[in-house]
């Protein structure tokens, strides 16, 4: 492994949190296009997030972030967000991005279009409705930008590869159905940190129901209706189940099947500890480290799969009725 590609690994460990582990399960190049793939996306999500960056240039970044991949000597020095690295260092992801099979380099630069082009979409538009958070059919919503070019660039490469089924890289409806539901774990998993950076992802036509601002969902007086808004978009992302067991019992390599379905499970895992708790509301709610161990350990077969999931939905329903 040449130096570059080792210190994109280590950008992977800071940056990828509980990826890391999965993407290194992987093998040959398909680790590495995914390393990549992983990387170059955390940049552009770092350029979005970063509140400190005017909005004309982000703007212009975001528009000509692919073409950053075939430049060298692009970086970017004056980001404050913490995982700023990625933009600093870029030469060193790019040259590794320059290395890859042309087949890969071609799925990571068109997901990388696609996403960047959509959070320009974003950044003077809020999160109004249902249709915003996670319909398809127009693709200029939050969710769709935010998270499915990573899952069907990958569904791409795993068929590519020669690992996978032309199936799993061609069906982009269920792709992005697995994607939308990972990224509405995420918006509201982080809803506390999302307001303190006067950012707001819930949509309107749902937090409108039970308060006149959403920021007040985090005064005490307010828990109640707070709570009833959190159980309700957890069970508009629970709609997606069925497709994520559709994706994954597509997958045939042990390996490939592994590296989504963890991920997979953790969501689940994360959006049962959400339910019904207020705790969302005052601080970022994570599931356990020996429940992330044990996730990562047992998810091994699409019947374990099926018995995980049914675990936590058990918890919710239990959750709900006291």
């Amino acid at each position: 492994m040449s130096e570059s590609l080792k210190t994109c690994y280590r950008y992977l460990e800071e940056t990828g949190r509980s990826y890391a582990a999965v993407i290194q399960a992987l093998e040959g190049e398909l680790q590495h296009a995914a390393c990549i793939f992983y990387l170059v996306l955390r940049a552009v999500d770092t350029v979005e997030d970063d509140m400190t960056i005017s909005l004309e240039t982000k703007i212009s970044i975001l528009k000509n972030f692919h073409n950053f991949l075939y430049q060298p000597d692009w970086r970017f020095m004056d980001g404050k967000q913490k995982d700023c690295i990625v933009l600093k260092d870029f030469p060193t992801i790019s040259q590794e991005f320059r290395n890859l099979a042309v087949v890969y380099q071609e799925v990571i630069a068109n997901a990388v279009c696609e996403q960047a082009l959509g959070m320009v979409e974003y950044l003077k538009k809020q999160v109004e409705t249902i249709q915003d958070w996670d319909k398809v059919r127009n693709r200029i919503e939050y969710c769709y930008y935010a998270s499915s070019p990573l899952i069907c660039g990958l569904s791409v490469m795993f068929s590519v590869s020669g690992l996978e089924n032309s199936i799993v890289g061609e069906d982009t409806r269920v792709s992005i159905s697995v994607s939308l539901f990972m990224q509405k774990m995420n918006i509201i998993r982080d809803f506390l940190e999302d307001q303190l950076n006067n950012q707001e992802f819930w949509p309107k036509e749902v937090w409108s129901k039970y308060g006149k601002k959403l920021s007040d969902f985090t005064k005490p007086e307010n828990t109640v209706p707070a709570v009833q808004c959190l159980n309700e978009l957890i069970t508009n992302s629970l709609q997606h189940v069925p497709d994520i067991f559709l994706y994954l019992s597509r997958l045939q390599n042990q390996r490939v099947f592994k590296f989504c379905a963890v991920p997979l499970m953790m969501a689940i895992a994360t959006l049962a500890t959400c339910y019904n708790n207020q705790q969302v509301f005052k601080r970022k709610v994570k599931i356990r480290k020996g429940q992330t161990v044990t996730l990562m350990m047992n998810t091994t077969t699409m019947q374990a799969v099926k018995a995980i999931t049914c675990q936590y939905m058990e918890e919710v329903w239990m959750s709900s009725i006291f």
